[in-house]
């Protein structure tokens, strides 16, 4: 129901019907006399209305609208949906491979899993699902929509989705495996003295996880801590994160709020990696607790930050049960980095499609986001005294433009159908013995291992098969993809997830960055981090 059936139905009331009541107590904003007066309507509406009344869903429909009109994070979770709060932190499932929100009616992806189905034919995060075979799902609740994303393993589900940006729907076919929940998605020696971990979240094993990989490096000189793609997750880790680099008693984030007390965070322990250098790489999906870590080591001085401008989600909600086991989460506050920078990206009450739309622009070819200083409210850090600025997420010491190189249609509708992910698959059952005896480490695959003729051609005749004509200009432009992709599934599948980041890190302009400003440190990171604290 739109939220303006309230008003029309108020309006055919009689005013006599109200108590009488002088101008100053009606055009109270308090909230007793709001209340009272929403209670008289709703009482109104029951006893006078032409047509029985399915007050549960008025309450759910006003919820909802209300939370709309105030900011981009406030949610309400029906009680069905509250099942599933829980699984993105613990446990594991089979599945597509996505967390979703609903906003409007619609499912939204609210981040893709590392390594998951949806990963590998390309969804996005605030990608708007709308069909699930051949089922239009616009309108059906979240945990419906969930029963028909999820089915057995190596099963097949085809999805439609509205993307911000795009003028057509795109159509992707999934093939749905089981879904792990581990946090590090990669961690390796990435050249000597330099470790490199990728975390994709923050859950409650993070820093389990974090600090077994760190244990396996050999005396690490210098880390690149990937934060790419990693949407965020619990406060209480990312806290332990930024403290990992830091003394005990290091301000990590604060946050303010009208109605709780402010809180000032601080790490509860000695820093285990208190002297070496550091650089976090970031990008438009780190998020939340990402930008809490790397605001409070850019803050601090500690590290030097790679990469593209975080998604800037720095408000703090609260999660508030309801009597039929719904709950509503409402933002109650936000974060501050630790020179006192707020994290949130600017946006306007109520209106949650140019939020998101802002941030899909980023992904226009030719887009170089800027940080406008003359606009920005200016900080500095607490060490060095450099200056940062608050202007929505958190902005990187080195920006790397996002490489749009190679992106043809031909090659985006290989990977939405999944023909690269299928024939890597192919290829593995005929020769994955062959393989593992030629190349026995990543090393040896990375640096050898080609990508020849014939699995080119294999993929052009499976992608007819898959409905995917082949596009001579396309397929000329996205060579390098195709091959860089392919290597990538192999490795994974033959070496594990970091096997995959080896290959695909080679390549990555941003990691090629850091690990330049790692080498060359002292006039690279001379102004912007030290190397010990």
């Amino acid at each position: 129901m739109k939220k303006y059936l309230l008003y029309l139905l108020l309006s055919v009331i009689p005013l006599t019907a109200f108590p009488q009541r002088n101008n100053r107590a009606v055009e109270s904003n308090d909230m007793i006399t709001q209340l009272e007066k929403f209670t008289y309507f709703f009482r109104y509406l029951n006893g006078s209305y032409i047509e029985p009344v399915d007050n549960a869903e008025l309450v759910e429909t006003a919820i909802k609208d209300i939370l709309a009109e105030l900011d981009p994070h406030s949610s309400y979770i029906s009680p069905e949906d509250m099942i599933e709060v829980s699984e993105s932190f613990e446990g594991s499932f089979s599945g597509i491979g996505v967390q979703i929100n609903t906003l409007n009616d619609t499912l939204h992806v609210a981040s893709v899993i590392s390594g998951g189905p949806s990963e590998k034919v390309g969804l996005y995060p605030n990608d708007r699902i709308v069909e699930v075979d051949g089922t239009n799902i616009v309108g059906m609740s979240q945990t419906e929509a969930v029963k028909l994303l999820r089915g057995p393993k190596d099963s097949d589900v085809n999805i439609i989705v509205v993307r911000p940006g795009e003028t057509q729907k795109l159509t992707f076919r999934i093939v749905r495996d089981d879904i792990s929940l581990e946090t590090i998605d990669a961690a390796y020696m990435i050249e000597p003295g330099v470790g490199y971990i990728r975390v994709n979240r923050f859950a409650q094993t993070t820093m389990r996880e974090f600090r077994d990989a760190f244990a396996s490096f050999d005396s690490p000189q210098a880390l690149i801590l990937d934060l790419r793609g990693n949407g965020g997750g619990l406060l209480g880790q990312s806290i332990d994160m930024a403290n990992f680099f830091l003394p005990r008693g290091s301000l990590i984030v604060s946050t303010e709020g009208r109605m709780v007390p402010d809180e000032n965070y601080r790490g509860n322990a000695q820093g285990a990696f208190l002297t070496g250098k550091v650089v976090v790489l970031i990008d438009e999906f780190s998020a939340s607790a990402s930008e809490i870590v790397s605001g409070a080591l850019q803050d601090w001085d500690r590290a030097v930050i790679v990469g593209r401008r975080s998604f800037g989600k720095g408000l703090v909600q609260r999660q508030f049960p309801l009597p039929d086991g719904s709950a509503v989460n409402i933002t109650v506050s936000k974060y501050l980095t630790p020179s006192g920078r707020a994290i949130q990206r600017p946006f306007e009450k109520g209106n949650q499609s140019d939020y998101y739309d802002e941030f899909v622009n980023r992904f226009n070819i030719g887009y170089r986001d800027s940080l406008n200083t003359a606009d920005s409210l200016r900080f500095t850090t607490l060490r060095l005294g450099k200056s940062v600025y608050e202007g929505g997420g958190i902005y990187p010491d080195y920006y790397v433009e996002a490489d749009t190189t190679g992106y043809s249609d031909y090659y985006v509708s290989l990977i939405r159908k999944g023909v690269i992910f299928e024939l890597s698959n192919l290829t593995l059952d005929r020769s994955r013995n062959e393989l593992l005896a030629e190349y026995p480490t990543v090393q040896a695959f990375r640096d050898r291992f080609t990508v020849g003729e014939a699995m080119l051609q294999e993929l052009k005749d499976l992608g007819e098969k898959r409905e995917v004509p082949f596009d001579e200009e396309g397929y000329a432009n996205s060579r390098e993809n195709i091959t860089e992709r392919l290597m990538f599934y192999l490795a994974r599948n033959l070496y594990g997830e970091t096997g995959a980041y080896v290959i695909v890190n080679s390549n990555d302009p941003i990691v090629g960055k850091a690990i330049e400003v790692i080498n060359n440190w002292d006039t690279e990171a001379a102004g912007i981090a030290t190397a010990g604290i």
